[in-house]
This record gives structure tokens, C-alpha cells and sequence, in this order.
């Protein structure tokens, strides 16, 4: 499969972080999450998040996964299974997908931005904190992506399931205006998302969008 036309990229958040993230006007790091005292809904593993502050971006020296604020080429991500399984002896949340939204972002916007805003990307292959994961950089790369697994909702097959969690990273923070889309579980979650938003100058539309669910 070619690298789609206009390539998405997701971001999952707990839909009680929506308000602090339209006030901070951007999505901050793990790393600066941490210093703030961590978000007022964590939806991530703490094992996970912490080698993730110590595992290297080897194109951009001298920097850290956790440094970067992390996005998937899809929605309906492994993550989001489980969560939705919550099963996982390392999860301590277990409240479900309904609360979860997706931010959705135009993958060449946001490069652009970047390099306009000198800010640093990259991307992964696989899990970012896998330690055999390769990661690249520059916008001719993006066909290393297996853009089929990507795509699929069948990732029972090991390496299939790894290709899945390819990630995008933009180093430190993700503006807010680059949000394109929400996408909710219900209607009820979408009016919450419409609450949180209602003081941004910046209004992405929300969708439910079920589809992107399990």
C-alpha cells in the first residue's frame, strides 16, 4: 500500500484532559507531563511512560521518545484494545474506551509546521519504546511505513501488530490549532468535548465516530 494522499495522525486523550489542553493551547510532552505532576486523567501504562523517558530518538541526537509528544497513523489504535480489554497487569486505568477521544491532524500540515517552526520531528516503524524499533525523519521516508497494517483491524499476527503502532513524533509540544478533528465514542461524549472547547478560539469539529472504536 502507497503512502495515502493526505495522511492522518491520531492522538488518544481521556476526554477530562480536553479543557487543560485547549488552555494550554497544545499537547506537552511525557517529559513535561511528569513535571507538571501528570495529566488530570492517565489513560498510559507508568512502566511503559517511564522507559519511554529514557529511550533514544537515534536521528535526533541526544534526545528521548518521552520528549516528544506521540501520535499514530491510525485510529482505533492497539493502545485503544487495551484499554478496551483492560486486562493488562500494567494498566491502572479501567475506565473504558467511551471516555476516550481522538485528536486527529494532517500529517504534512504538521511537518510543515515543524520545519517552519524549526521544531524536531520523527517517526517510528514500530513502538517507539521497542528497542528494535528504526526511526527516520524526512517526509520521502514515509514509504518505510507499513501503511497496510496501518490499515488493518486484524493485527493478530506479531509483526503486523508492531507495524501498527508506527508512531509520529513532534519534539516537546503539539500546537492546538493543528487539531483538526475530534472524534468521540457517543453523543454524550461529544457534548462534553463541545463544553471543553467552548472558551478555544481554535474549534475543531467533532464527530462521533464508532468506527474508530472497538
Amino acid at each position: 500500500m502507497p503512502v495515502p494522499a493526505q495522511p492522518k495522525i491520531y492522538h488518544i486523550v481521556h476526554i477530562d484532559n480536553l479543557a487543560s489542553i485547549v488552555a494550554d493551547g497544545c499537547l506537552w510532552s511525557d517529559k513535561v507531563m511528569v513535571g507538571r505532576g501528570g495529566p488530570p486523567a492517565n489513560i498510559g501504562m507508568p512502566t511503559i511512560k517511564a522507559a519511554r523517558l529514557i529511550m533514544s530518538v537515534p536521528c535526533h541526537d541526544g534526545t528521548f521518545v518521552g520528549e516528544y509528544v506521540p501520535f499514530n497513523f491510525c485510529p482505533r489504535s492497539v493502545m485503544l484494545s487495551i484499554i478496551w480489554y483492560a486486562n493488562h497487569p500494567n494498566l491502572t486505568y479501567r475506565g473504558g474506551q467511551e471516555p476516550i477521544i481522538h485528536l486527529e491532524a494532517d500529517l504534512l500540515s504538521t511537518v510543515a509546521w515543524a520545519e517552519k517552526n524549526n521544531r524536531r520531528w520523527a517517526f517510528s516503524l514500530a513502538n517507539a519504546r521497542a528497542a528494535y524499533t528504526q526511526f527516520r525523519t524526512g517526509a520521502d521516508r514515509f514509504g518505510d511505513i507499513n501503511w497496510n497494517a496501518v490499515a488493518t483491524s486484524n493485527f493478530k499476527a506479531p509483526d503486523v501488530k508492531e507495524a501498527k503502532q508506527a508512531e509520529f513524533l513532534v519534539e516537546e509540544s503539539f500546537p492546538w490549532h493543528l487539531v483538526d478533528r475530534i472524534g468521540v465514542h457517543s453523543q454524550e461524549m461529544a457534548t462534553r468535548a463541545s463544553a471543553a472547547t467552548q472558551s478555544a478560539a481554535h474549534k475543531p469539529p467533532i464527530e462521533v465516530k464508532r468506527g474508530w472504536y472497538y
